[in-house]
């Protein structure tokens, strides 16, 4: 905190009530961000030794497949629904009331629509039949997400992380579980709709015993027009986002098979263990940065610290996991995952243009170009799609690895460059990979 302060990238100084309420609400968000990644990663990594890299495939493209259908339970209503608490909380009853019942039906939709496409795309497979089937189950309980978005509105975030993550830890405990009595591959995919539905339990009970009512709520069809009206455009970037993070192994199973899948979701849970570094940063630097952008000297000057501490911070954890490639899979993994090193050695760079990417959300705000990322999103998934269907079928799991980083380049950096509004963050991120910058 200090070494960021001295830069200029983050003043704690005169510190209200407000803002210490908002610091502590973020603590939780990271413990949060903590708790996930350690113990998923370690439950995970055992998971995944167990299953072996077929039965790891499997189960990882069932849980790529629903993730797709995700948006559709969402609708995109999270950030709107917190701004319209805030703005108009004598209708919070109303508007929770509404987004529960429109994400309730997205959420049987998307049920029915998962189960169908997986039956079309792989119609021999009764076992990624099964494993949708169970985990399609998550899309309707995440409605209750719904209670989050209203916890976020009052800044009280630590119930929310206390329930689903006594939820995550739980089931992280029954999947160990699983594994000591030898438990089949169905079984892990219950263990993941489990724990989604206990977590939405904990948001209740978490929701009742601050007061709450759900028996309160109600649905207004007005309201709803209104939310749907409003959320259109996010549910596309939403739907962008999810194929963009989530096809290659969807596209993987079918050009590749099972095996191509558990060797590409090993790597993967490694490389992008590190995503919540820049997360983290940039929601503590934002204010500071955004509150310059009256002073170009400043809030240039703090832009192009931050794009130069996220390039060095994403080089370093690059090519140390990129040198050790082989070394963490060996240890991490059984010896029948060694395939995955080298898919690992080269995922592990899209950290470079993620942490890019996300430390480009300060300008989008102060400029309100909140639109052109969403164009960017659109891109990146098309390009990735795209080099899949060409790597894929010749270089399996280390094509989709490649078809990766490339089209995270493209949507995080070069795009910018094609916008005359855009082209001054593209030329600052090309600078950020000259070392020097950062101390001048």
């Amino acid at each position: 905190m200090q070494w960021l302060r001295e830069r200029g990238l983050l003043e704690l100084n005169r510190v209200g009530p407000g803002l210490r309420k908002i610091i502590e609400n973020m603590g939780w968000l990271l413990v949060d961000r903590f708790v996930r990644m350690g113990m998923g990663l370690f439950v995970g990594v055992w998971v995944a030794r167990y299953l072996g890299p077929a039965q790891f495939g499997s189960l990882n493209f069932a849980l790529a497949f629903i993730a797709l259908f995700t948006t559709a339970t969402t609708l995109g209503l999270e950030g709107i629904l917190v701004r319209e608490l805030l703005h108009n909380p004598r209708d919070t009853d109303e508007m929770l009331g509404t987004t529960l019942a429109l994400r309730t039906g997205g959420g049987l939709l998307s049920v029915a629509l998962s189960i169908a496409t997986v039956k079309f795309i792989q119609p021999h497979d009764q076992q990624a039949l099964i494993l949708v089937s169970i985990l399609s189950f998550n899309l309707i309980f995440q409605a209750f997400d719904t209670i989050d978005s209203f916890f976020q509105s009052e800044v009280k975030s630590k119930i929310t992380v206390w329930a689903k993550n006594l939820a995550f830890l739980l089931f992280a405990g029954i999947r160990v579980s699983l594994i000591h009595v030898r438990a089949p591959l169905w079984t892990f995919a219950a263990s993941y709709a489990g724990e989604i539905a206990f977590g939405a339990l904990f948001l209740t009970l978490g929701y009742r015993l601050s007061g709450g009512r759900i028996f309160a709520w109600r649905v207004s069809k007005a309201r709803a027009m209104l939310l749907l009206k409003e959320s259109w455009p996010v549910i596309f970037s939403g739907m962008a986002i999810m194929v963009y993070m989530r096809i290659d192994a969807v596209m993987l199973k079918v050009m590749q098979g099972d095996l191509a899948v558990g060797l590409y979701s090993a790597a993967t849970r490694v490389s992008e263990v590190w995503y919540f570094i820049p997360t983290a940063i940039v929601s503590s630097v934002s204010p500071a940065i955004i509150r310059a952008k009256d002073d170009p000297t400043l809030f240039y000057g703090r832009l192009r610290k931050l794009f130069s501490m996220m390039t060095i911070t994403a080089c370093v954890i690059g090519a140390i996991v990129a040198l050790a490639s082989h070394a963490i899979i060996r240890t991490l993994y059984a010896s029948s995952y060694s395939g995955a090193a080298p898919v690992l050695a080269v995922h592990v760079w899209a950290s470079v243009f993620v942490f890019l990417g996300v430390a480009q959300s300060p300008w989008d705000l102060s400029k309100n170009l909140l639109s052109l990322s969403l164009y960017r999103t659109f891109s990146g998934a098309i390009i990735n799609i795209v080099m899949n269907l060409y790597l894929i079928p010749r270089y399996s799991a280390m094509g989709a690895a490649i078809a990766t980083v490339v089209s995270y380049a493209i949507s995080s950096v070069f795009a910018n460059a094609l916008s005359a509004r855009t082209r001054p963050i593209f030329f600052m991120q090309m600078k950020s990979f000259l070392p020097y910058r950062f101390w001048i």
